[in-house]
């Protein structure tokens, strides 16, 4: 009988630790009942700490840029493959220039909900979202006032330019400037063409007064006062063109060459040296280039995970690439010979011949047959050729239209699918867009002696030499 007392004994001293343990737990749940659902996550950063943490701000910020579309992934290359200037080959954006877009298969032109890309981790509503929710919560932040505004100023204008790539593609869209609750109505109607575009000039103009003209070399790529200045220039160009300025109205075109001007007399850019270089990752934040967005291969490729960098994507297949961007010969016609002609008027232009005596900004943008490259000259003739569909290395690689891409890649790449890519900055405005921007609007202004001018400035760049436009009239 000892061992059921003992084990009645051992019973009852479990039981009543038990009890006293719940009545401490009890007890301090009763005292702390109001922390227990406001504890500090441990597995990441609490909305509060971001806000007073000018460096966490600065990560947030850092994050919406990286978010932003940009031309190598999406955008500037493949809406080209879906215009009469290049073919993409391995097909994604075919089915549109085959007559197969419809509202919900949009593709490549999808920047409503992917960016440009079946992806939804970026894209120009992504941006927005993030900017509103960063504009609702600097007023509060006890940062130092000065970087408050310029953080200020990047994300208005981030913002801005992802409204104004939104408009581009749609038309008016809905605008919204503040974050949504839980209980907010999302059922908001478009707004028009002129309310989009009217914030969209507001916010830049805010934007340029809070940035500065530049930054040191550890914070070079953010945007500056001549950035907002420049895409305003290009916004008000967008407002006054024939196809939303039914009225010709001349005050459009007037505000359009006011706001170029404003970035040409900042006095602080200029055109580069070589037009083909200015592309480079060596010549990252050069003279001409306004905004671009840098990249590092191993954390984010120019242009995608899965297929590698811009050089992967349009090296020759010949040379090891995928050559997935082919230029047709409607843009290689379009290129003037060196007598500034275009080749169906000039009687020098021989077609047995007919890549010689171009505009030098042909050679540094098309790969041609014939066209000397890194080793080599490149092969796209039949039988045989080394960069055709009878070439040795990936025939399924070739190019379908004789010709291949060159603006952009790195050169210095020896196997695009060993090495460290290029890392080819995205230029999303530049210094001769401005010039040509003002002459636009000078023309339109009826002057063209003034437009000439500035045309003349681009056609007699520094590597480039063209002879100066002369002619005069509409056409």
């Amino acid at each position: 009988m000892n061992w059921i007392q003992n084990r009645l004994n051992k019973t009852t001293k479990f039981a009543f630790i038990y009890k006293m343990l719940l009545i401490f737990s009890l007890a301090m749940i009763s005292s702390c009942a109001k922390d227990v659902l406001n504890m500090t996550p441990l597995d990441r950063l609490s909305d509060d700490a971001v806000w007073k943490d000018g460096n966490l701000m600065q990560t947030w910020i850092n994050n919406t840029y990286r978010v932003m579309p940009q031309g190598h992934t999406n955008g500037a290359q493949m809406i080209a493959n879906i215009s009469d200037e290049s073919y993409y080959r391995t097909g994604r954006p075919n089915y549109i220039t085959a007559g197969n877009i419809t509202p919900t298969t949009l593709g490549v032109l999808d920047f409503w909900t992917q960016g440009g890309e079946a992806r939804t981790d970026f894209g120009y509503w992504q941006v927005i979202t993030k900017c509103n929710i960063f504009l609702e919560k600097v007023g509060s932040s006890p940062i130092d006032l000065t970087l408050k505004d310029r953080m200020t100023g990047e994300m208005k204008f981030l913002r801005a330019y992802s409204y104004f790539r939104l408009v581009a593609f749609f038309g008016g869209v809905p605008l919204v400037i503040k974050p949504f609750n839980l209980n907010d109505n999302f059922d908001i109607p478009r707004n028009t063409y002129d309310e989009c575009m009217n914030f969209v000039i507001s916010e830049l103009d805010d934007a340029a007064s809070l940035l500065p003209l530049d930054y040191n070399d550890a914070e070079k790529g953010k945007i500056t006062k001549g950035a907002a200045l420049s895409i305003k220039s290009r916004a008000l160009l967008y407002m006054a063109s024939p196809l939303n300025n039914l009225t010709n109205d001349i005050t459009k075109w007037q505000k359009a060459a006011d706001a170029a001007k404003a970035v040409i007399d900042l006095n602080i850019y200029s055109l580069f040296p070589s037009y083909k270089d200015q592309f480079l990752r060596v010549n990252s934040y050069n003279s001409e280039s306004i905004w671009s967005r840098p990249f590092n291969y191993a954390v984010s490729p120019e242009y995608n995970h899965d297929w590698g960098g811009v050089e992967q994507s349009l090296y020759p297949n010949g040379y090891n690439g995928y050559g997935q961007c082919n230029p047709l010969h409607n843009l290689v016609k379009s290129y003037e010979m060196i007598s500034g002609k275009l080749p169906a008027d000039d009687p020098a232009y021989n077609p047995q011949n007919p890549y010689v005596n171009r505009d030098p900004r042909f050679y540094a943008t098309i790969l041609y047959d014939g066209a000397l490259f890194k080793d080599r000259p490149v092969e796209t003739f039949l039988p045989g050729g080394k960069d055709s569909n009878e070439g040795a290395i990936e025939p399924n690689n070739a190019t379908v239209t004789g010709y291949y891409l060159r603006k952009f890649i790195d050169e210095s790449v020896t196997d695009p699918n060993l090495e460290s890519q290029g890392n080819s900055p995205w230029i999303f405005i530049r210094y001769a867009e401005i010039l040509l921007n003002y002459a636009e609007a000078e023309y339109f202004l009826g002057q063209q002696d003034v437009c000439r001018q500035y045309i003349n400035m681009i056609r007699n760049r520094p590597g480039v030499n063209m002879p100066l436009v002369s002619e005069s009239g509409d056409s």
